[in-house]
Parts: structure tokens; C-alpha cells; sequence
């Protein structure tokens, strides 16, 4: 288990290396960022100054290990429109981000769990063609269109619920159904294929030979082992949700991440595109070593093959 524990951090370490180098140079690729400080008519002298002031005027490498120096202890900088740590925007920002992107997974679990059970203990019946419709629309309908239907229909038609901003549960409801929606459909379809599977094999004909009730088939031998691949893909639909958020805050001018990583791309506000980036990076390799860890403990194979 050690060994398989160790990869596993490892494969992150060199997965937030990469986006680092990635990020660096990409945003350097348009040039010298000293014009992005100072305006444009800035004496020479100013900017030559700025530029060593900087560190601007060293080679490339020399600039990436001291941004990554920096980076380590969380200084990426200030903020070149808000005048701020850029690092303390972002984590502000996150905060806001991570806990939609939760409520949206929360009631994805709770549709998509239920539903894809449903789905396989009923399959070919009634039920099983509702769950592949659900599933179908959730696929179907892209997430600006169904953010805009919904504030026409609880914002402006029937008042239930405000349009835009954040401080109270209410805020959270829609865009909480445009980022579950999306996620529901595919964990619903995944769990219920996996199902399937798994209640056609030898041993579940075995546990129905020795009088066990289908319920109890169902929910303890189906549902464990149907759960190793959909635990996988709960914890790549987080990347997904904290991806959608970027177009779900902006259309419901939901202050978070995403909201702040375009305003900070409009603004050629780098410091805070480098510290969005790297926050997102951090934050999805380790979900996705969590649940690599948890994939770990399901399936001892895994462990054996790490």
C-alpha cells in the first residue's frame, strides 16, 4: 500500500511541476510583461528599471526557478488591477467556487446514485427508459442555455429566487442545477452499465442460488463493485464542475474562481491568471489522488499493480 501511495504522489507532483512550467511560459509568450505594469508612454529609464527591479531582464530559466521559489510559499505576485496578493484573490475567489462546485456534486450523487440503481435492478422496464432520458437531456442541454432559461423562469417569471450574486442558500440553487445537471446524466449511465455488468456475474448467479433477496443482491454485492469505476469518474466530473463554473459564475455573476480568472484574462491581469492556474491544478490533482487512494482501498489489485 506504501508503494501504490507514493506513485500515486509522485504522479502529482510532476502533474502541478508541468502546469507550473506550462503556465510560466505561456504567459510570457507574448512578450515582455513589463508593459502590463506601466503605461505606455513610461520614460525608457522607468523601464529599464522596472525590468531589472523585476527580474524581467534575466534569462527565462533564471525568472522560472525564482517564480517557482516564489510560487512555493504562495506569492505570485500582486494583483495588477486590484492591487492585492494575487494568491489571496484566488483563495478568496475558491472558496466560493468549491462550495457550488460541492453543492452540484452533492445533488449529482444524490439524483445519479438512486437513479442508476433504479435503472439496473429494473433494466428494460419503465423505470430503466425514464433514467436513460434524464440522462439523455442532462447530456443535451448546454449549460449557458439552461442558466438563462432558468433565471426567465424562477427569476423573472415566478420571483422565487435572485438572479445573480451570493450570500445566502438561494444564491446557490441554480447555479447548483446547471452544474449537477451535466454530471448527473453521465454518473447515472456510467453506474448503471457498471450494474449491469456486475449483476450478470457467476457469483451473483451463485447469491441468487442460495435464496438471497434481489434487494440485498443489489445493494451489497452490485453497488460495491459497480462502485470502483464510478468513483473514478465522481472524482474527474469534480474537474469538469470546477471547469463549468468558469461559464456558470459569469452568466450568474456568481462571485467565484471562474468569474475572477476572466475577468483577470480581459484585464491581462497575469499574476492572477499564474495563481488561478496553479490553485485549479493543486486542487484537481488532489481530488484526483484522493480518489485514486480510495480506488486503492476498493480494489486491492490496484494497490498491487501500483
Amino acid at each position: 500500500m506504501a508503494a501504490f501511495i507514493l506513485s500515486r504522489v509522485l504522479y502529482a507532483i510532476v502533474v502541478v511541476f508541468g502546469v507550473s512550467v506550462a503556465v510560466f511560459f505561456l504567459v510570457r509568450m507574448g512578450g515582455d510583461p513589463t508593459s502590463l505594469f506601466l503605461p505606455p508612454d513610461a520614460p525608457v529609464e522607468e523601464i529599464e528599471r522596472f525590468r531589472q527591479l523585476m527580474g524581467f531582464d534575466r534569462p527565462l530559466s533564471e525568472q522560472y526557478l525564482a517564480f517557482l521559489g516564489k510560487a512555493l510559499q504562495g506569492d505570485f505576485g500582486m494583483s495588477l488591477r486590484y492591487d492585492e496578493p494575487a494568491m489571496g484573490l484566488v483563495l478568496d475567489r475558491a472558496s466560493a467556487t468549491l462550495t457550488l462546485s460541492g453543492s452540484a456534486l452533492l445533488l449529482s450523487i444524490l439524483i445519479a446514485v438512486p437513479l442508476g440503481i433504479l435503472a439496473a435492478a429494473f433494466r428494460g422496464t419503465i423505470v430503466d427508459r425514464i433514467s436513460l432520458v434524464i440522462s439523455l437531456i442532462g447530456q443535451s442541454f448546454p449549460a449557458f442555455w439552461l442558466a438563462i432559461m432558468l433565471i426567465l423562469l424562477f427569476s423573472e417569471t415566478f420571483r422565487f429566487l435572485p438572479p445573480s450574486g451570493r450570500g445566502s442558500w438561494e444564491n446557490l440553487v441554480m447555479p447548483s442545477i446547471v452544474l449537477a445537471t451535466y454530471s448527473t446524466a453521465i454518473i447515472t449511465r456510467l453506474l448503471r452499465s457498471s450494474m449491469i455488468e456486475v449483476l450478470q456475474a457467476d457469483y451473483i448467479r451463485t447469491a441468487r442460488g442460495k435464496g438471497l433477496s434481489e434487494w440485498r443482491i443489489v445493494m451489497k454485492h452490485g453497488l460495491r463493485n459497480a462502485a470502483i469505476p464510478t468513483i473514478t469518474v465522481i472524482g474527474l466530473q469534480v474537474g469538469a464542475l470546477l471547469g463549468g463554473a468558469v461559464i456558470t459564475e459569469e452568466v450568474f455573476a456568481y462571485p467565484g474562481i471562474g468569474r475572477l480568472a476572466i475577468q483577470a484574462i480581459a484585464n491581462r491581469d497575469f499574476t492572477v491568471v499564474q495563481a488561478f492556474v496553479i490553485v485549479m491544478a493543486v486542487t484537481i490533482v488532489t481530488i484526483n489522488l484522493l480518489v485514486d487512494l480510495s480506488y486503492g482501498l476498493l480494489d486491492p489489485r490496484m494497490r498491487n499493480k501500483g
